[in-house]
């Protein structure tokens, strides 16, 4: 497959090579960021013309600057200008309700674990969870919940939600879902790097 073509979500996910970023067309880059973080208008509109003017040394390297775009928008903006900004952080899926969201294949391997098991124990951890979801979204309007997972199980989990709602302090949860939703990014990329090598190897 060309590394110029538009990423085939039905294909296997591969990263496009850096130096060819600022050639590509606009479909393959928004695909390329939609693989790193998640669908959304807002952070395409933000990034494509950094990937079409900056060169960068590695994919952490480009999230890296995203990262940093984002915590400058944080620190900026005023209480009432921060649509965009939520709307980047609210395209993250809720944790622990796969059934009532459509995710994509990186959220639902992300996720696996948190929505593993059964029994009385797992449902009344899973209504725990969905509960501070909603406990979260009322007390910070416009936000989602945002976390590197990174192997955490649902308690964990609820205990950070749980400190983080009582914090109560917006300014804090922007800038914690932006550092989670870059981390996420970066080890989605190491993850299809891997993949991409593997495959490279198995086809010699």
């Amino acid at each position: 497959m060309s590394p110029t073509a538009p990423l085939n979500p039905a294909a296997t996910p591969f990263l496009p090579a850096l130096s060819t970023l600022p050639t590509l067309p606009d479909a393959t880059l928004t695909a390329t960021l939609d693989l790193l973080f998640e669908p959304s208008a807002e952070l395409h509109a933000l990034a494509l013309p950094t990937l079409r003017t900056l060169s960068f040394s590695s994919y952490d390297d480009l999230i890296s600057t995203l990262r940093t775009q984002l915590l400058a928008i944080a620190a900026s903006l005023d209480a009432q200008s921060r649509g965009p900004l939520h709307a980047i952080l609210g395209s993250h899926p809720r944790l622990g309700e796969p059934k009532k969201e459509t995710l994509s294949a990186q959220s639902a391997a992300e996720q696996r674990h948190l929505n593993s098991g059964a029994g009385a124990g797992k449902e009344e951890e899973a209504a725990r969870l969905r509960a501070l979801n909603r406990e979260y979204e009322e007390r910070f309007p416009g936000l989602r919940y945002v976390v590197f997972v990174n192997g955490r199980g649902r308690e964990e989990v609820m205990a950070d939600m749980r400190r983080r709602i009582d914090r109560g302090d917006l300014a804090e949860e922007e800038r914690e879902g932006i550092e989670a939703m870059c981390d996420i990014a970066a080890d989605r990329a190491a993850k299809l790097q891997n993949s991409s090598l593997e495959a490279a190897e198995g086809s010699a």
